[in-house]
């Protein structure tokens, strides 16, 4: 038994989905979401098999629920999408399920074959999907049950967690689904840079640099806050300071 979740911010496209699931023996419905923070929640505590996930959502994005939860934690997902060709070509070079709107019962059909047969692992074909995806310019953050869109523009700086980063904004921190690693590759250049294997910086947001006797030192920000940097990533802190 397939226990399944639909994702779409259009009623019409709700009743759609769920018209075709009912006859469906092998699929139950868990429930539905009408919004991305609504199936971040629903994904964690209805713990759905099955995913049918609307792409473009106001607010949140069908990808940035895929960042919320995880891609480990992700259940088998469908993507649904009305407009954006270029994802539609990735999911098909990926052999991803997608539905472009409208679909037909035939294609609907298929899509219910492949997730029957398809036992594999996706968190790598969702982790090519993303990187190929353009992503938006902002991170999707939780804490306590709450969902955050934070804009690159309200990051202050971000801290190593393990797998994850808290990322510093405005005197709170939010957790991640991202590694340090990946955000140092995410985050622009020009607006930020990592001065310890553990912290990355929002450039414009460093009131002072105080050197140490051995290659590194603290920056203190605007907001107060003192952080380390390492003399193996000082350099990125020497080329902002000369521009």
């Amino acid at each position: 038994m397939y226990r399944t979740l639909i994702v779409d911010d259009e009623p019409l496209a709700r009743l759609r989905l769920r018209t075709l699931l009912e006859p469906e023996s092998d699929f139950t419905i868990v429930g539905e979401a009408h919004h991305g923070e609504m199936a971040v929640a629903m994904i964690e505590a209805e713990r759905p098999d099955v995913v049918f996930l609307d792409v473009q959502m106001p607010a949140m994005t069908g990808f940035e629920v895929i960042e919320a939860i995880g891609l480990r934690a992700m259940p088998t997902t469908v993507f649904c999408t009305a407009y954006d060709a270029f994802a539609v070509k990735a999911f098909e070079v990926q052999a991803l399920d997608y539905l472009l709107k409208p679909f037909d019962d035939i294609r609907f059909g298929q899509v219910l074959a492949r997730v029957r047969k398809t036992a594999e692992p996706q968190e790598k074909r969702l982790q090519q999907i993303m990187e190929i995806v353009q992503p938006l310019p902002r991170l999707i953050a939780r804490s306590r049950g709450i969902v955050r869109v934070i804009g690159y523009d309200d990051i202050d700086w971000v801290a190593a967690a393990g797998d994850y980063a808290e990322v510093h904004t405005g005197g709170r921190a939010w957790l991640v689904n991202d590694s340090i690693a990946a955000l140092t590759a995410r985050l622009p250049e020009a607006d930020f840079a990592r001065i310890h294997r553990a912290t990355i910086v929002r450039l414009d947001r460093i009131a002072e640099i105080r050197p140490g006797s051995h290659g590194d030192g603290v920056v203190r920000l605007h907001g107060g806050e003192d952080l380390r940097f390492s003399r193996r990533y000082r350099m990125a802190l020497d080329a902002w300071l000369v521009l």
